[in-house]
């Protein structure tokens, strides 16, 4: 079978070709660039789920390459007004680039994977057999055809896939504006990240901070409105003259610093770049056997939010998907067609949600309007009340940035997540349901194999289902006594024959679930639903629902 083409070699095309290589599906990645990765202020924070997916691709470098802050807190004037510890959170805090560098060496020690730079899309052609792609070089201009079995647009904000596509890339072009700087300093609030609104110091409505490895600091000033408004979308990194160069920055640079140390430090200025943030949801992110990632199918960024960080859940989402569909079951029952469907179900009812919460709480948190920003700049105890909403952009938690859930539709079939209504409300979240709801991002739980050795729950995702068995006492007798008794060959029996692989695995508790309660977990660590005891009839349909389409399960009775 062909391979699966991914055009784009960032932190999202480059994911995704890991992750079908997770799942032996071979890829071939197109790079429009020469593969160099430089440094740029650009940076990402990563949560609990995102840093545990990039691990089991063969990241292995997010705890060296990242900072792990202390707390986060945020000032108005000369006032701490909101301050939350972090000593037990796992948010990372690293430069991209560093990412796409580590990412970029686990694929070149990918034998399916075949990266392929300076080749430019030109033309694209789909049939029901797979698609076919026209690139050309571009130093030379050799054209080249490629045959694959999908493809995937992970080719940025400017994509070229979604043009060829005809997909509509609706949306407000300028919703925030900000200057950023990379700077090595010593600053009073070391391992903290700060975001200061309306700053003692003349001249920045907001100014942020956020510490990276090595005496590094990532500088952000919020600007005024007034950028160009282009009806096509516009390179969210790109550089404008005029606002971050020269003495406009060094203004500011100096100008922060010392409002926050209370003389100018020594300071080393590395890297610096204009930022807008734009909010746009593609009107598809699925045409045919093509589909759509990260910034090729949404940009938002507006109040701290990470685009990066839901790029790389698009890509985990549609890998397993890929990954199915590719190997039709290892010769068994084909999935059906909504298994690929819920991948555009799910993840623009996701990040659709994002922009809409943002939509209904910006008038909060910044009023445009004369009047409202005088009745804002008084009313200090209005500003600390809706305060907590600002962290959750920064640090990828909350309804800006917390992992979604993806709630079933009667049907089984994962459906469109449903909107709340109300200031700042939107996608249902994993850390607000409980967890054995269905849809909801497991829990990370120590958990034993079948052949008796102790893993995480979250480093057994990224291949096949599993089916994990809550069995209280597992960690008091030795796994040889269990692993032959009880449910357990039975359970091994229907995993077998359900029409999904499916590793069993048995954990000695799990939030909410009673003992032999079994889970069925997809592949991306979402949950599919749950039985009492090992029901090889409901756990067939279960597994029915999360592949698009009824099966039959040979071998095992209910």
């Amino acid at each position: 079978m062909d391979p699966v083409i991914v055009v784009g070699a960032g932190p999202v095309g480059l994911a995704l070709a890991l992750a079908l290589a997770r799942n032996e599906v071979p890829s071939i990645v197109l790079d429009e660039g020469a593969g160099l990765c430089p440094e740029s202020p650009r940076t990402v924070v990563l949560g609990s789920d995102t840093t545990a997916f990039l691990g089991r691709l063969g990241y292995t470098r997010a705890e060296s390459d990242a900072a792990r802050w202390d707390a986060f807190t945020i000032w108005r004037r000369r006032s701490e007004v909101l301050r939350l510890p972090l000593d037990r959170s796992p948010v990372l805090h690293l430069a991209q680039h560093r990412l796409q560098r580590g990412l970029r060496d686990a694929v070149t020690a990918t034998p399916l994977i075949q990266l392929v730079p300076l080749s430019r899309v030109v033309e694209l052609e789909q049939d029901r057999d797979g698609v076919s792609i026209r690139t050309e070089h571009v130093q030379d201009g050799t054209r080249t055809w490629w045959r694959g079995s999908h493809l995937v647009g992970c080719d940025g904000a400017r994509s070229t896939v979604r043009r060829l596509l005809g997909i509509r890339f609706p949306g407000r072009p300028a919703v925030d504006r900000h200057a950023m700087a990379t700077v090595r300093v010593d600053l009073p609030f070391a391992g903290e990240a700060r975001l200061h609104r309306e700053p003692p110091w003349r001249g920045d409505r907001e100014a942020c901070a956020r510490p990276l490895p090595d005496g590094l600091w990532r500088l952000d000033w919020r600007l005024p409105p007034g950028r160009p408004q282009p009806s096509e979308p516009i390179d969210p990194h790109a550089t404008w003259p005029g606002i971050v160069t020269g003495d406009t920055l060094l203004a500011r640079v100096k100008a922060t610093l010392t409002g926050w140390c209370g003389e100018l430090p020594r300071y080393e200025l590395l890297a610096a770049a204009d930022h807008t943030a734009q909010q746009r949801l593609a009107a598809r992110f699925r045409s045919g056997r093509c589909f759509l990632a990260g910034d090729a199918a949404h940009l938002h960024g507006a109040l701290g939010m990470q685009n990066l960080a839901d790029g790389l859940r698009d890509a985990e989402n549609l890998a397993w998907r890929l990954a199915l569909a590719w190997h039709l079951h290892a010769g068994g029952p084909q999935p059906g067609g909504s298994l690929l469907d819920g991948y555009e179900t799910e993840r623009r009812g996701a990040v659709g949600a994002r922009l809409r919460a943002v939509d209904q709480t910006m008038p909060l948190l910044r009023p445009l309007r004369g009047w409202q920003q005088t009745r804002r700049s008084l009313l200090t105890g209005s500003f600390r009340k809706h305060a907590p909403l600002l962290a959750d952009g920064q640090l990828g938690t909350g309804r800006f940035g917390g992992a979604p859930a993806y709630p079933a539709a009667p049907s089984g079939v994962p459906g469109r997540v449903p909107v709340q209504r109300g200031p700042g409300r939107g996608t249902s979240l994993t850390e607000s349901l409980p967890a054995t709801a269905p849809g909801v991002l497991v829990p990370d739980l120590p958990v034993v194999t079948m052949d008796g050795a102790g893993d995480q729950l979250r480093a057994r995702l990224g291949g096949g289902f599993l089916l994990l068995l809550v069995a209280p006492g597992t960690a008091v007798w030795a796994s040889q006594h269990w692993l032959g008794a009880g449910l357990m060959p039975r359970l091994a029996e229907v995993a077998t024959a359900l029409p999904v692989p499916a590793e069993v695995l048995v954990t000695e508790r799990y939030p909410g679930a009673d003992p032999h309660t079994v889970l069925l977990i997809r592949p991306d660590g979402h949950l599919v639903g749950t039985t009492q005891g090992c029901r090889a009839d409901a756990l067939l349909a279960l597994a029915d629902g999360a592949r698009g389409g009824p099966a039959s399960l040979a071998g095992a009775e209910s």
